[in-house]
């Protein structure tokens, strides 16, 4: 099988070191307090979405080195179709689906039901976990990073 070498366009992190520092800062913020399974599954989700190719590479190691299996990594792409994640995470995804693809918007039907399966803080800490895999994702995509580099 011959693969496509697909170049990338710059290092970020080389180029614009401060932007780069910030967002790690704001990465290591967002994750606190969350469950490190869960977050995977949210980061995978976006990164999907969004079709980071880096992204979804690395996150799914870090899922699987977690504890996750390969079975729910799998069906995530499906995950509305799946008997395979909880209550929990079924909230945590739709969040995720949601605010990674604002022009829908989030409906208070979503809001309500992650509400109903995080408190205050930890709901927080997801939607910046959300929105910090976005702005990764947006980052890579755009730069063309390489999966399985770094």
């Amino acid at each position: 099988m011959t693969t496509v070498h697909i170049p990338e366009r710059m290092d970020f992190s080389r180029v614009a070191p401060r932007v780069f520092k910030a967002v790690l800062a704001l990465d290591a913020a967002a994750r606190a307090g969350l469950d490190p399974v869960l977050l995977e599954l949210v980061q995978i989700r976006a990164s999907q979405l969004n079709r980071c190719a880096y992204c979804i590479d690395y996150h799914t190691g870090d899922a699987r080195k977690a504890g996750e299996t390969e079975e729910r990594v799998n069906q995530l792409i499906a995950w509305e179709e799946s008997s395979l994640y909880t209550a929990k995470e079924r909230a945590a995804l739709a969040l995720t689906d949601a605010v990674t693809l604002l022009p829908q918007g989030v409906s208070d039907e979503v809001y309500d039901q992650a509400a109903l399966h995080f408190e205050d803080t930890e709901l927080a800490q997801l939607i910046a976990l959300i929105f910090t895999v976005n702005a990764w994702n947006r980052m890579n995509v755009t730069t063309r990073k390489t999966p399985g580099t770094e």
